[in-house]
């Protein structure tokens, strides 16, 4: 049936292999907060341990795991490690992430979701007109 479908494109196994772990990778919460806080800015681990509600050890470890994925990255300061999003489509793939979820949160609760009860992100695309 696909076969028939001019534009039909399956990803390969390595994509796919990596698009899961980055997927796995971004399945826990305060990773995300943590992502959340690199894309407004560099941040220290303390920093992100304060936004993030966690310890500094518990920062550290999930940012080396983000790190190994090529979702942050870090730049030496001395004895402090300032870090970062890697790129935009970090902020493309969170910012969709978190769209999905507050359209869900809409759907379930029937119309009420977390953008309107003011969560405070904007959807992609969006910009601040205050």
């Amino acid at each position: 049936m696909h076969e028939s479908l001019p534009d039909f494109d399956m990803p390969n196994d390595e994509q796919v292999h990596l698009a899961a772990e980055s997927f796995r990778l971004l399945s826990d919460p305060t990773r995300i907060r943590i992502l959340w806080a690199l894309l407004q800015g560099e941040s220290s681990v303390a920093c992100l341990a304060e936004l993030a509600d966690a310890t500094p050890t518990a920062v550290s470890q999930h940012l080396a795991k983000l790190r190994l994925a090529g979702l942050v990255r870090g730049r030496r300061e001395g004895t402090f490690v300032y870090y970062t999003a890697a790129d935009e489509h970090v902020r493309r793939l969170l910012t969709q992430g978190l769209f999905h979820a507050d359209h869900l949160d809409r759907d379930l609760s029937g119309g009420s979701g977390t953008a309107e009860r003011g969560a405070g992100h904007r959807h992609a695309g969006e910009t601040s007109h205050a």
